[in-house]
């Protein structure tokens, strides 16, 4: 599994999907959190990061569709997907290393933004002066939110051999795992809109980011995370049916 993640990783890093992804995920986000006078912190008056851990969910909803999509439909459309398969090498494996890769250029995108963190850190009055609890729970929900994302979309990647199809499904099972329960409650009422808003993401990540890390959301998101893989599994061995 692992020759199979430094593979992926190490083609990302030497195509030009990676550099483009990163540029659009900081550049929107540098825009919107510092440029934008509608959702700037600058002008907000108060030391958060909430238009960033607000955002960064729908760029990724995406972001994260463009870095997956080749995963499969690549090996697919050039052929080479049989002579993967017949390597020494399980599915699990392959899935689990096209999937870190994914995954790991999702967290590197992050990175940089931790520089928003210090700086909101600095200008706040007194310096310090942030919740720094929410702020962790915030990244840890964009890093889960993330994992998932990239699950879904190595899945959409694995149903077809054209990348833009895959691009297509996995932005659209990205929504409706993400936004798509939530917008089902809202037109029902009491214990129901509840325990429908509970199957989406949007409401563990809302948890997650006020500080509040609960063993049921992180339980509820490595779930998602292995029945979307599972999922992926199953389209392989297909092809031997």
């Amino acid at each position: 599994m692992l020759t199979i993640l430094q593979k992926e990783f190490n083609s990302f890093l030497n195509s030009p999907v990676a550099y483009v992804v990163l540029s659009v995920f900081l550049i929107a986000t540098g825009l919107f959190v510092w440029v934008f006078p509608d959702s700037s912190v600058l002008d907000y008056g108060y030391a958060d990061l909430q238009t960033l851990f607000s955002l960064a969910p729908w760029i990724f909803l995406f972001l994260i569709p463009a870095i997956t999509m080749r995963t499969f439909a690549e090996e697919k459309k050039a052929g080479t997907i049989e002579l993967l398969l017949t390597r020494p090498l399980t599915d699990g494996q392959i899935i689990g290393g096209k999937y870190l890769a994914c995954f790991l250029l999702a967290l590197v995108a992050l990175v940089p933004t931790l520089l928003y963190y210090f700086s909101v850190y600095k200008l706040g009055s007194p310096e310090g002066n942030v919740d720094s609890a929410a702020t962790v729970g915030s990244y840890l929900g964009l890093a889960l939110l993330a994992a998932v994302f990239a699950a879904i979309g190595v899945l959409a990647s694995a149903l077809t051999r054209d990348q833009i199809i895959a691009f297509l499904v996995a932005v659209v099972g990205c929504f409706l795992v993400y936004s798509g329960f939530d917008s089902l409650a809202s037109v029902l009422d009491g214990s129901p809109a509840y325990y429908v808003s509970q199957l989406g993401i949007a409401a563990h990540y809302r948890d997650l980011s006020k500080g509040l890390v609960d063993s049921r959301d992180l339980v509820y998101f490595f779930s998602v995370v292995a029945v979307a893989l599972q999922a992926t599994r199953l389209v392989l061995r297909s092809r031997n049916w």
